[in-house]
């Protein structure tokens, strides 16, 4: 699965593995994420995406334009 702008993935290495991240950008081989609390949309993570497991959710725009609403949309998720 192709991995962009908002999409939703797991993180499968590193000290946040098993954790729910959108994915900010993506740059060659590797990923900017946030989850809204630890990695902040001004401060994401980069990761190589051998270390993300893609699900088939996507976040809209209006899903990443703040923290808060990051993690009101990752929430929804980890529940499922």
């Amino acid at each position: 699965m192709e991995i962009k702008r908002g999409t939703v993935v797991r993180s499968r290495a590193g000290h946040d593995a098993g954790l729910l991240l959108a994915v900010l950008d993506t740059d060659g081989k590797f990923a900017l994420t946030a989850d809204g609390k630890t990695r902040t949309i001004i401060s994401p993570k980069r990761k190589n995406l051998i270390h993300l497991i893609a699900t088939a959710a996507v976040l809209s725009e209006e899903e990443m334009e703040s923290d808060s609403s990051l993690r009101k949309a990752l929430r929804r998720f980890s529940a499922e």
